[in-house]
């Protein structure tokens, strides 16, 4: 391990940037698996953990109705920081089925006091078997048709529920590389729709995070931090292997393993006048259920050595959306 990924000795707490987890650091990818753990485990293991702020996951993984979810939480001294949902918004056939259900998990999100929605892209190879379902790429009236959808879709959820639309690049999507990202922040209104900055996938797609968040600052809403190992990425070029292969493989490696480096990553977010939840992934699906928590515990007393406490809840996102 390189002296650069080794973390200060005894760092002061960052205050602009709160530490959560993921049902995703526990292999869950849908809501309902059998390769997947009770939710009731998953909430049991992250507050034996150390972890407060916890991301909802895959709709219907937790409990759905408002109340409960709140007691199950509330009861573990756990606390949600954002919805998680899932959609293709460059296929205008299917707005109505995809808003129905954006607004049930806007609609929870907002009802436990969180502010963020991360909305992760269709993917355009099944994420079991790996065959392709669509095109990789889109076509010039598919990226107008995204922006806007966005756009649309972001200003019906702040407007009417107070949770912000942070789009999720990710793996085996129509928004993995840095272009992609680039195009869909240039398509896309700011004051509506913007970005969940997940670290692996950007490195999964060749982007550069850095660059990312000292350009786009204002657009970079929230953080999943995540890292890859470089070598088996190599293979996912080399071999067309799809993200679930890649996962398979080990492609999602704990901190300070893989790349980017994550304590690089903590500086820049720190030098940010933005209050964020960093809230850590590590896809492990599937595994066994003895897995995730001794990760887990490691990946939390690492970050907490880089100064990433879930002590702090950041402030809420101002931004003007007044027409210019």
């Amino acid at each position: 391990m390189s002296t650069a990924s080794l973390p200060p000795t005894a760092r002061a707490v960052i205050k602009n940037l709160c530490l959560g987890s993921a049902p995703d650091s526990w292999g869950v990818w849908f809501p309902s698996d059998e390769h997947q753990v009770p939710y009731t485990r998953f909430l049991d293991e992250l507050a034996e953990a150390g972890y407060t702020w916890l991301e909802i996951g895959p709709y219907g993984y937790l409990p759905t109705d408002p109340d409960r979810l709140a007691e199950e939480v509330g009861r573990r001294g756990l606390k949600v920081s954002g919805g998680t949902t899932f959609g293709a918004l460059h296929r205008p056939e299917q707005w109505d089925e995809m808003l129905a259900t954006t607004r049930a998990v806007a609609g929870l999100t907002a009802a436990l006091g969180a502010q963020h929605l991360v909305y992760i892209p269709t993917m355009y190879r099944d994420e079991k078997t790996g065959g392709y379902t669509e095109e990789p790429t889109l076509t010039a009236e598919q990226w107008a048709q995204y922006g806007k959808a966005a756009s649309e879709l972001g200003k019906i959820l702040l407007e009417e529920y107070g949770v912000r639309l942070c789009l999720h690049p990710h793996a085996d999507s129509h928004i993995q590389t840095q272009e992609e990202i680039e195009r869909y922040l240039n398509e896309s209104d700011s004051r509506y729709a913007n970005l969940c900055l997940d670290t692996g996938h950007v490195a999964y797609g060749g982007g550069d995070n850095i660059d990312l968040i000292r350009r786009y600052a204002e657009r970079v809403e929230y953080v999943h931090i995540k890292q890859m190992d470089g070598d088996v990425v190599r293979q996912v070029w080399d071999e067309g292997l799809s993200f679930g292969e890649a996962v398979k493989r080990g492609v999602c490696v704990e901190p300070p393993a893989g790349i980017p480096d994550p304590a690089t990553i903590i500086d820049e977010l720190s030098t940010q006048d933005a209050d964020r939840f960093v809230i850590v992934e590590q896809d492990l699906y599937p595994c066994a259920p003895d897995v995730p928590l001794p990760i887990a515990i490691r990946t939390r007393q690492y970050l907490n050595s880089c100064g990433l406490s879930g002590t702090t809840r950041p402030r809420p996102t101002t931004r003007s959306t007044d027409q210019t």
